[in-house]
């Protein structure tokens, strides 16, 4: 054995050592055990038009791309719905795993109050195939294309070294990667699935009246749900006012301006776009902007977010500060318009019970655990008043009451043609069949 080996072998034995000093030190683990019962309430304010992302029945997702609150209320409203204020609520017991009725008793000033039904879906069976059908269908799909552009930072211009861009006719997947920066942090909330009840339910479609507040004492009750499942609200997670987004134009810029929320512990603006191809080429080009200080699609940070993740990204400027009431959105970034969505994060409250011990050696076995959600979102087009996007007037009313050519007959040659947003959903649509997104 030469020197060398014997001085290698004395490092790993120290560090061994070491590292189980550490250990020694720090004490035993604390045995932690998942609770019996776990509840999940989600709030959510919409304000502007609607912007569907999933939740929601069609006929609810329809009405919110208009403006319109549609009805009767359905489960999954808190991820996209029209201007007004939703909850979903959701239950699991481990003693009985076929749950499929339970109540939740609010306070009065919900207006809901004594209860709300809660009911697990039903399973739904899909069509039986074949045993001996084992083909897999696989569309074909068309590189689309056209470019995709960063850009991020509030400011009257565009900074230094943007935008970012990828090609999509050369573009490999590791490119997409590296362009799609979307930070993300949003644990599962109140979700739909058999055995576990949720609300709003099949046989209680109430909408939050306005005005409601869920501050106070709630609990749950159901068949394997244990006794004393209740706790209380506290005013920093209620239901979040609206976000009294304000766009003016200034020398081609837009500023958008908000009334601060009192409970919002961030906010962050993302708007996506589109515009014709630089040289008249073909394709159109995908602009993406965020208020981040650091590059950020922000596909991942328009939900809710833990609070510890979203206190980093505060540090390191991915989010506006609470006290932030404005954002100057780039000259010349988008071309026809861009959709825009602007979100206020609330302050997540996870409660348990019991406590868990300050004594390491005692196992924590809580009986019941609950995660509340929070948070208000914006949507609107951008530098577009809502009075004329609801049809008030302006160039989007215009050409909205522009004849069409009657059923059957091409269109007209001077007729729009298809806009550069129209070819960029449509790369989008395609980027998702070839990556898997």
């Amino acid at each position: 054995m030469n020197r060398f080996t014997t001085i290698s072998m004395a490092i790993a034995v120290a560090l061994a050592a070491a590292s189980a000093a550490a250990q020694t030190a720090k004490g035993p683990q604390q045995v932690v055990k998942p609770p019996v019962a776990q509840a999940w309430i989600d709030m959510a304010t919409f304000a502007g038009m609607g912007m569907p992302m999933g939740g929601g029945s069609p006929m609810n997702t329809m009405g919110a791309m208009f403006g319109g609150r549609g009805g009767p209320n359905t489960f999954g409203m808190t991820q996209a719905a029209s201007a007004g204020q939703y909850v979903d609520v959701a239950l699991y017991t481990s003693r009985n795993s076929n749950l499929s009725e339970a109540l939740q008793s609010v306070p009065p000033g919900t207006q809901l109050a004594p209860t709300l039904k809660l009911m697990s879906p039903v399973e739904q069976k899909g069509k039986p195939v074949r045993p001996d059908d084992d083909s897999v269908d696989q569309p074909e799909y068309e590189r689309p294309k056209g470019k995709m552009l960063l850009y991020w930072g509030c400011g009257e211009t565009v900074r230094p070294g943007q935008p970012r861009v990828v090609d999509f006719a050369t573009a490999a997947p590791a490119d997409f990667q590296k362009f799609f920066i979307a930070r993300r942090a949003t644990q599962r909330g109140a979700h739909s699935a058999v055995g576990r009840p949720h609300w709003p339910s099949r046989d209680d479609t109430r909408m939050v009246p306005a005005g409601a507040s869920l501050v106070g004492e709630h609990g749950f009750t159901g068949q394997g749900v244990p006794e004393g499942f209740r706790f209380s609200i506290p005013a920093a997670q209620d239901l979040m006012p609206a976000i009294e987004l304000a766009q003016r134009d200034a020398g081609g810029t837009t500023v958008l301006e908000w009334k601060a929320l009192p409970t919002a512990r961030a906010y962050f603006i993302a708007a996506m776009g589109a515009r014709e191809g630089a040289g008249g080429g073909d394709g159109a080009e995908i602009v993406f902007w965020t208020s981040s200080e650091e590059p950020d699609t922000g596909s991942g940070l328009v939900d809710y977010q833990t609070n510890g993740a979203v206190d980093r990204w505060l540090r390191e400027k991915v989010l506006l500060a609470p006290s932030t009431t404005s954002c100057t959105v780039p000259k010349g970034i988008f071309g026809e318009g861009a959709m825009l969505r602007v979100i206020a994060y609330g302050s997540e409250l996870n409660l348990a019970h019991p406590p868990r011990p300050t004594d390491p050696k005692i196992a924590w076995e809580p009986q019941w655990a609950v995660k509340v959600r929070v948070k208000s979102v914006a949507n609107a087009m951008l530098g577009m008043d809502m009075g004329a996007m609801m049809g008030g007037g302006g160039r989007g009313a215009a050409e909205s009451q522009a004849p069409s050519a009657p059923a059957g007959e091409p269109a007209k040659k001077d007729e729009k043609p298809p806009s550069a947003t129209d070819g960029a959903l449509d790369a989008v649509n395609k980027l998702r069949g070839l990556f898997g997104r």
